[in-house]
């Protein structure tokens, strides 16, 4: 039996507090289900559940609780959280959705540690959640796993001059993981599904995120724009700081697509029984071309043919 409503369901929803998430949270009470949903940013994940609690269908719970996904002990607890507070031995859907981006170069030694933290919450931290309510999944007569992933879970790039391995390896990680669970639900636990998202650009506060997430290093950004073939020199560093603030406001507010409408999707594909979910014209887009002709994916002609259709038109600027 699939999950095909959502009324008295029970959801858990990382990264709860911001973009995707968020309104993910306030659809999901609005239609009648209980939401238990995370973030690290308590005040964020307050105005959250605050915005879903206006909004809400009576009688709906919400519980709020911080956790790095990234923390294996951490998720253990909020799973035993979220067993207390909302009285149940099961849930229906668990949404995988905090992400950060960071680390781009692989090669660059200086990127090490925001590598590997990009790579724990984007990859870690989808297992982490999937081990720790698994068995709730299983206890309910109908759930879901509905894991996001990215368009850079199956194109390795945000355009040229853009090393982007981090977070790339792990959204290939996480849509991998996602289409071999499917097999492995179908033998063990066939009234669970499993649902891999890949947004294209989504107007969310990630890019911001992700810049507070690892912080404001000056020289690694003047370094990365050279390589680029920007010159900041110049430039103050307070004036790079501010060029990446600009750079960051105009990818939440000129995205093609919100966060509200790539929730409503989200939803209704995983509603429908779709496991594979695209968002977003850019993302079919770049789908096609990809399944077309995969070896001049990484090209530059191929992300100018993208551009003159009318997408990705901010990223990679």
């Amino acid at each position: 039996m699939a999950v095909t409503e959502l009324q008295g369901r029970i959801a858990v929803v990382t990264g709860g507090g911001t973009g995707m998430g968020r309104e993910l949270v306030c659809r999901l009470t609005a239609a009648g289900a209980h939401v238990a949903a995370c973030d690290l940013n308590t005040e964020t994940l307050q105005q959250a559940a605050d915005l879903a609690g206006a909004r809400a269908a009576s009688g709906v719970r919400i519980t709020t609780h911080q956790c790095d996904v990234t923390d294996a002990d951490a998720v253990a607890a909020f799973a035993a959280e979220v067993a207390e507070q909302h009285d149940t031995d099961h849930i229906n859907l668990l949404f995988n959705n905090a992400g950060v981006g960071g680390g781009g170069s692989f090669v660059i030694d200086d990127q090490r540690e925001a590598w590997d933290k990009t790579f724990e919450v984007c990859w870690n931290g989808v297992l982490n959640c999937a081990r720790a309510f698994m068995d709730m999944l299983v206890r309910s007569d109908a759930g879901a796993m509905v894991n996001t992933a990215s368009i850079n879970g199956f194109w390795a790039t945000i355009g040229p001059g853009l090393p982007h391995t981090s977070y790339c390896a792990a959204k290939f990680a996480v849509k991998g993981f996602t289409e071999a669970l499917m097999q492995d639900l179908a033998l063990h636990a066939p009234h669970v599904s499993a649902h891999v998202v890949m947004p294209g650009h989504i107007g969310t506060e990630i890019a911001r995120n992700s810049f507070t997430t690892h912080g404001a290093d000056i020289p690694l950004i003047r370094k990365n724009m050279q390589a680029r073939g920007i010159n900041l020199d110049g430039f103050s560093d307070e004036q790079i700081e501010g060029f990446v603030n600009d750079r960051n406001t105009r990818f939440r507010d000129d995205a093609p697509t919100t966060a509200a409408q790539a929730a409503e999707v989200i939803l209704s594909d995983v509603l429908a029984g779709r496991w594979r979910i695209l968002v977003g014209d850019d993302a079919y887009a770049i789908d096609e071309a990809v399944r077309a002709d995969p070896e001049a994916a990484y090209t530059e002609t191929f992300i100018e043919q993208l551009r003159d259709q009318g997408h990705l038109q901010v990223l990679g600027r």
